[in-house]
């Protein structure tokens, strides 16, 4: 399909390569266009700026929308002068023209206040010029220079989809990539059209493909396959990242500078969305279609001539922000010249090699881009030492540097022993016959102990990873090491460096003596480069930006990758390493940052290759002979490298294949054994992780002939890895045959990847899509896949035994997001239920399978039931057996603690055969949690099934020697924020090592394998230093809020919603209580929040535990006097653990003496002095409900008011009496009930302006929703850009509890009685708290009364099962119903990001609301500290421009 664009007198400006005559002709064609001016001088045109990340584009259009003259130039962050020159340009051609301007563009919004020009949202504009040039486009993807963008056209309904917080696979990610290959991006274009083969990169992290090109580039990797393999990581970061389970179909247009210049790209994107001709949108100036679409919506009344706009360009404009400054690096020259001399007391003896006699030992560490080599003598004197690039080949450069030795050896030295380390170490041990490997934690960690004994942590910055060794009793206790991103390594400083014309050394001595170091904050590299154009913009010179960049490092290193809360947790002893810190900038902002003084060895770059020297010292022993190679040998070494694919299981692992002379072979690249040939458990022992999924799995199905009943699919997905014996032998009973999915592999995750509808959620779940894909492919007759509340009550003495929330409710998801289900192609089946006992499951399983026969659906769970706990029984037994077998032979084992699902071995990427081939054995959590019982109370709320069993399992493990535990942990896995903390709790506390591995879909072992092999080494230092360990027991001591408290202590409360907490203050103190709210719920108790709760911990709970800290610490509280109040509603979501996230700050701080009172109904802790009594619960009930009328009274009117200030001052008015009202000393409810009324009325009676705005409701997690603190002030924000916000009550979220408990009661087997007593609340709350309320909302004029909680629960239910209640549960769902149904269609669907339950019913359900309610316009925002403000605006302002566009055409309508 193809579309050109409408061009008029256009003439090119590059006119040196024509021939005489030509030249003639076209200045007879410019004297033409010079009367054209003279026509077009009085003509009215529209101009179209795009201010992008990287470049300037204009268009001017005539009155006909044809385009007169459009250009693209690069503007290196000097904006104004080159959008000046391009209108200039413009300007000599058409003359004075008078302009109707708009701007666009991500930088375009302050220079649109400067210009006193209108500014249009990008999309707008886009979509704009895509309605006129392309109109029946479905899917516009943009790239542009840092930013990524997919819009999706959806009859009238514009949906944008943006790059948040990483530049992977953007515009400057490409620049990154061509610069490897010594090319530009047109240079890559050129090399990818002729390419035969594509590599997997990833384009999650430029300086992660970097990792994976390096090595391609070293194995000879053609660039024609890199360029191609370059852009194809692009396009499936592009799909996979930013799509997120909205399918990319129909007309496809490609707009932005990179898919319009780099045609290889383009046609990447084409193979891989299978797009023929037909379906892709060809356009001319596809990169100006922002600029074209602002000029499309340029305004008529908004006019300035031509001159006029570059006279304003050039007077002088403040652009943009001011980049923040901070606090030079060194105060003077004294304090620099005191800190050098400091640092060089950290050197090591060296002596000359030709002076030196005696034996000699050899370390070589082997990393990732350099060799380092160091020769040491018996007195740990550096004789020889070499640092170099590997240019490709690491072995050559070895060869090159030992042949050296052995030439400069004197006589009567001798190498006696030799050791490699690093990234190569197995391959330089193989090559040449070293005799030791050691993993380079502990490398490094004997290099540091040389300069300094008692040290407690090492710091090694390195080209692009970074390490973080904790060192605990002269052992390796934990390693830290950057996973994910890799802002914050050295090769970020050197490519700026070079960017600026410096070499690192000169760039790193001008940082010393900044003045004023720019602060460039937190953020991926590709970002920062933004930061630092804008500060030279501001006039900051080089010495500045070095100077922030060293800061910059330092802090990605200590709180983005270490996730250190606090810098002083490193510990006293510091060593630093790694070339990074030879730049004294980098060092200093450390100190300064660590508010420390470390250890910088003047070695700090071979550090490795120096411990790998001494490692051979220490093993040294008389008599030893070494196997290393002689130099003849050395010298006749010959060896060649070839590539291929292992074949030995689905993995198909790249293998690097290098053989020496002599006929010795040496493989890296495999997973196992088996790709060298081996075995792939050659130790035969024990794994149990093989010998669950054979158990679980197993079972023979049905013959067709032999099912009466037909197939049930059965995906092999989260809580199947732990039921799936009970559901087989069920259906297998009941005469169907079972089709059970196949083990999960890319291929399945792939086949699922579109209908995926939140990118955030963990790996396991982003599988489910796959496996139910695959079985709806299978043609089975219907899909069971069933949400578990409750699993088995197993563990005894734990408080619950929920489900995860993603585990209970995925199969709701797969129900709303899976295509060929939600059109009724297949079936799927995904009752709710309980596991708790087997009445349950059989009462909830007759109601589900209501057309078979009672009878036999009964006998049918009671087989399952008991297949399963034969299943059970079947692993403790192997579990004991396992532990027997430890004791017998002596050997050592791991328990690997997950979750069920982490048996599978594509979540687990074969970490268990990595651990076995170590010769461990490997156990689940399950075969041994039987064995063990932690002591309670804990400080978390243990609610969930199997996290109970990883406390128990840790409990056993502690008690024994030969048993170690490592946990799993999915990136992603919200829960985990509460039990990693607990696991290591149980196993420091009596002194075992606790490691953690977070695993996701990378299948990068690399990280994992120097894990295990440094806990491994821990394990041998203790066994040798016999230390006996004592167990500690893992409860807490809760301390209570006594009787006596409650005369002098203050009680401090988190804010979370003002408008209501105002008024609650009172209810409380009216009670007896000295009741405060706090009033710090800003930016700055967010950052002391980061420093006390774990990194993973949901973004509410960094509020309310900022809060808490920062009054603390404020000295505003006497200490001994002070208590702390937060509610716990013991639902399965994290929120109920924030009692327990308090107190371990508390204890952190050093403050264990305040009490901390947990608000409940449900019984789970009490305090002696704190009484939730009728009297207290009426107040609160009527302080609330009086907050709801505010909220629904003052949200509604103040967008409107005729006097500006007339609402707030009203709403002050009421407040007092309200406040008066709840703290008399008898509350009278029909004194209540009219002051509602009058409240009401009074509201209703405020003189308002006669306009229609667009209305847009507030929904989503409790917290963020309510207090503006969480949401960025988003009231406030939605009624400066013109609308009118609302809000639903409070009041809501208790009825939303109630009701849960009557659904429990009749659906999984929860206590009756409760249930009666929440009805019976429901009522009161309904008819009696809010009955005069209802009433009088409905007789106003302008509002409406909320709806009962029965009417809201029947909304959802069509959507969602009334089943999911973690968090917000089925109500946010039904909430948002319920606004649309009100004509209030537009929503912000808030959360925190990574809320569990919102990837359900928040994000989950998006898709299938828009279905039923077409004219829906919802946008989902997350909100985290690290959340970029400026995305989360771009996207709201979106949806605010479809709401005034469908108000627009609603009223036109009306008019009609």
């Amino acid at each position: 399909m193809e579309f050109t664009t409408k061009t008029a007198a256009h003439c090119d400006a590059n006119t040196e390569a024509l021939p005489g005559n030509a030249e003639a002709f076209l200045g007879d064609a410019n004297a033409f266009l010079g009367d054209a001016d003279v026509f077009l001088g009085d003509a009215d045109v529209f101009l179209g700026i795009d201010i992008g990340s990287t470049t300037v584009k204009i268009a001017i259009l005539d009155e006909a929308h044809r385009i007169l003259f459009s250009d693209y130039e690069r503007h290196f962050a000097n904006i104004r002068e080159t959008l000046s020159r391009l209108l200039d340009k413009a300007y000599q051609q058409f003359g004075n023209l008078t302009l109707h301007p708009m701007i666009t563009g991500s930088g375009g919004l302050t220079l649109a206040n400067c210009l006193e020009v209108p500014f249009t949202q990008e999309v707008i504009a886009v979509s704009s010029a895509l309605l006129e040039l392309a109109p029946r486009t479905d899917v516009a993807i943009e790239l542009g220079g840092e930013d990524a963008k997919i819009i999706y056209f959806e009859g009238g309904n514009v949906e944008q989809r943006m790059n948040g917080i990483c530049a992977g696979g953007t515009g400057s990610f490409i620049d990154q990539m061509a610069s490897l290959i010594q090319t530009d991006a047109a240079g890559l274009n050129e090399y990818a059209k002729n390419y035969k083969s594509l590599y997997s990169i990833a384009a999650r992290c430029g300086v992660f493909a970097k990792t994976d090109i390096q090595p391609l580039i070293n194995e000879g990797a053609t660039k024609e396959d890199l360029a191609a393999s370059i852009f194809q990581a692009v396009v499936n970061q592009t799909i996979s990242g930013l799509a997120c389970g909205k399918p990319i179909r129909g007309y496809v247009a490609f707009l932005g500078g990179p898919l319009h210049f780099l045609s290889e790209l383009k046609a990447a994107f084409i193979r891989t969305l299978h797009l023929d001709d037909r379906h892709t949108v060809n356009t001319d100036n596809s990169h100006l279609f922002a600029a074209i679409g602002s000029a499309l919506n340029a305004k008529k009344d908004v006019s300035c001539s031509m001159e006029e706009m570059l006279r304003r360009l050039s007077s002088d404009i403040k652009m943009e922000f001011e980049v923040e400054r901070m606090e030079p690096l060194f105060a003077d020259r004294a304090s620099y010249d005191a800190f050098r001399e400091r640092h060089r007391k950290a050197h090591v003896g060296t002596a000359r090699l030709a002076d030196y006699k005696g034996n000699a030992f050899l370390g070589i560490d082997a990393g990732s881009t350099t060799t380092k080599i160091a020769l040491v003598g018996e007195d740990g004197s550096l004789l020889y030492s070499f640092y170099s690039n590997n240019d490709g080949s690491p072995l050559k450069t070895a060869v090159r540097s030992l042949k050296e030795i052995h030439e400069l050896l004197p006589e009567g030295v001798r190498i006696v022993r030799s050791c490699s380390t690093g990234y190569g170490e197995a391959l330089m041990k193989a090559a040449f016959l070293l005799d030791d490997g050691e993993v380079e934690t502990v490398a490094h960690y004997y290099a540091a102990a040389f300069f300094n004994p008692d040290v407690d942590c090492i710091l090694d910055i390195g080209g692009q990873d970074m390490k973080c060794i904790k060192i605990k009793d002269h052992a390796v206790d934990s390693v830290l090491l950057n996973e994910a991103c890799s802002s914050g390594c050295g090769s970020f400083i050197e490519t700026f460096a070079k960017s600026l014309n410096y070499s690192v050394e000169d760039f790193a001595e001008a940082a010393v003596f900044a003045e004023h170091p720019i602060d460039l904050g937190t953020r991926c590299t590709v970002f920062m480069n933004s930061r630092v154009k804008q500060a030279q913009k501001e006039g900051a010179g080089v010495p500045d930006i070095s100077a922030g960049l060293a800061y910059s490092v330092i802090k990605n290193a200590l709180f983005k990758v270490i996730k250190v809360s606090d810098a002083s947790e490193l510990g006293r002893n510091i060593v630093v390493q790694g070339g990074t810190f030879y730049n004294d900038a980098v060092l200093r902002s450390f100190e300064k940052i660590a508010d420390c003084q470390a250890i910088r060895p003047d070695i700090a770059g071979i550090m490795g290759a120096f411990g790998a020297a001494l490692i051979a010292r220490e093993r040294f022993e008389e008599g030893y002979m070494t196997h290393m190679l002689s130099y003849e040998k050395l010298c006749a070494l010959k060896y060649e490298t070839s590539m291929a694919k292992c074949r030995g299981c689905t993995n198909s692992c790249r293998l690097t294949i290098n053989k020496f002379s002599g006929g010795r072979q040496y493989i890296s690249g495999n997973r196992c054994e088996r790709g060298i040939g081996g075995q792939k458990n050659a130790h035969d022992v024990p794994n149990l992780f093989d010998y669950k999924l054979k158990r679980l799995f197993s079972y023979e199905s049905l013959a067709p002939d032999q099912a009466p009943r037909g197939t049930v699919g059965i995906p092999r997905v989260l809580n199947m890895y732990e039921n799936y014996p009970f559901w087989h032998t069920f259906f297998t009973k009941l005469g169907y045959r079972v089709v059970l999915s196949p083990s999960s592999n890319r291929q399945i995750y792939e086949l699922g990847i579109e209908s995926i509808p939140s990118e955030s959620e963990c790996y396991p779940a982003k599988l489910a899509h796959g496996h139910v894909e695959w079985l709806i492919r299978q043609k089975v007759d219907f899909v069971f896949y069933p949400a578990l509340f409750y699993e088995r009550d197993e563990v005894e003495g734990a408080t619950n035994h929920y489900n995860c929330p993603i585990v209970t409710s995925y199969s709701e998801n797969i129900k709303n997001n899976v295509e060929a289900i939600g059109n009724g192609q297949a079936t799927l089946r995904n009752p709710f239920l309980s596991f708790r006992d087997i009445s349950t499951v059989t009462e909830a399983l007759t109601r589900e399978f209501a057309e078979l026969p009672a009878r036999e659906v009964a006998a049918a769970a009671a087989a399952g039931w008991e297949e399963l706990d034969r299943t059970r029984m079947d692993m403790r037994k192997k579990g004991e057996e396992t532990i027997a077998w430890l004791q017998e032979t002596g050997k050592r084992g791991i328990v690997l603690a997950g979750r069920p699902y982490h048996i599978d071995p594509e979540i687990n990427h074969g970490l268990p055969e990595m651990i076995a081939s170590f010769d461990l054995a490997v156990l689940t959590e399950d075969s041994v949690s039987h064995l063990g019982c932690p002591e309670r109370p804990l400080i978390v709320s243990d609610q969930w099934m199997y996290h109970s069993r990883l406390y128990a399992a840790a409990s056993f493990v502690r008690t024994v020697d030969y048993l170690d535990l490592i946990q799993l942990n999915s990136f992603g896995c919200g829960l985990d924020a509460v039990t990693t903390d607990q696991v290591s709790d149980i196993l420091s506390g009596s002194g075992k090592i606790y490691t953690c591995l977070k695993i996701d879909e990378v299948n990068n072992l690399g990280a994992a394998r120097i894990r295990v092999r440094s806990l491994l080494s821990a394990i041998k230092v203790r066994e040798k230093s016999h230390k006996e360990r004592t167990l500690h027991s893992s409860a807490i001591e809760k301390v209570p809020f006594t009787e006596e408290m409650r005369r002098d202590y203050t009680i401090i409360c988190p804010q979370m919603s003002p408008i209501h907490f105002e008024i609650m203050q009172s209810a409380f103190s009216a009670c007896g209580y000295n009741f405060v709210v706090l009033d710090n719920d800003n930016r700055h108790s967010v950052d002391v929040g980061l420093k006390y709760v774990n990194n993973d911990a949901c973004y509410p709970s960094l509020l309310v535990v900022g809060q808490i800290m920062e009054a603390l610490q404020s000295g505003r509280y006497d200490l001994q006097k002070t208590a702390i109040v937060m509610s716990q509603t013991g639902g399965g979501c994290r929120a109920t653990n924030y009692v327990g996230f308090i107190r371990r700050a508390l204890q952190k701080a050093g403050m264990e003496q305040i009490p901390v009172i947990s608000l409940n109904l449900a019984g789970i802790e009490s305090n002696p002095g704190f009484h939730l009594n009728a009297d207290l619960l009426i107040r609160a009930a009527l302080a609330a409900q009086f907050g709801d009328i505010f909220m629904r009274c003052v949200y509604r009117m103040r967008p409107y008011e005729a006097v500006p200030g007339s609402v707030d001052a009203l709403h002050r008015k009421w407040v007092k009496k309200a406040q008066d009202f709840v703290s008399s000393k008898h509350v009278n409810l029909l004194g209540f009930g009219r002051m509602c009324r009058n409240i009401i009325r009074e509201f209703d009676a405020v003189p308002i302006l006669d306009v229609k705005k667009p209305r847009v409701g507030i929904v989503g997690e409790i917290l963020v929703k309510f207090s503006p603190a969480g949401n960025n002030h988003l009231v406030e924000l939605l009624e400066s850009e013109g609308a009118e916000a609302m809000v639903p009550d409070l009041m809501d979220f208790m009825l939303y509890c109630f009701y849960n408990q009557i659904y429990k009661a009749e659906h999984l087997g929860t206590s009756r009685k409760t249930a009666r007593a929440c009805a019976l609340g429901i009522w009161t709350i309904e008819h009696v708290l809010r009955g005069s309320m209802v009433k009088e909302f409905r007789k106003s004029r302008h509002f409406t009364p909320p709806s009962p909680i029965r009417t809201i629960a029947s909304y959802a239910e069509p959507i969602v099962s009334i089943g999911n209640q973690t968090g917000e549960g089925w109500f946010l769902t039904g909430e948002m119903v319920e606004l649309i149904r009100e004509g209030v269609p537009n929503i912000v669907c808030t959360q925190p990001f990574g809320c569990l339950p919102n990837h359900v019913v928040g994000k989950g359900v998006i898709k299938a609301l828009r279905k039923r309610y077409p004219e829906s316009n919802i946008v989902a925002i997350d909100y985290d500290p690290g959340a970029s403000e400026v995305n989360q605006l771009n996207r709201i302002k979106l949806m605010l421009s479809t709401a005034q566009k469908n108000l627009n055409s609603k009223a036109e309508k009306a008019s009609d």
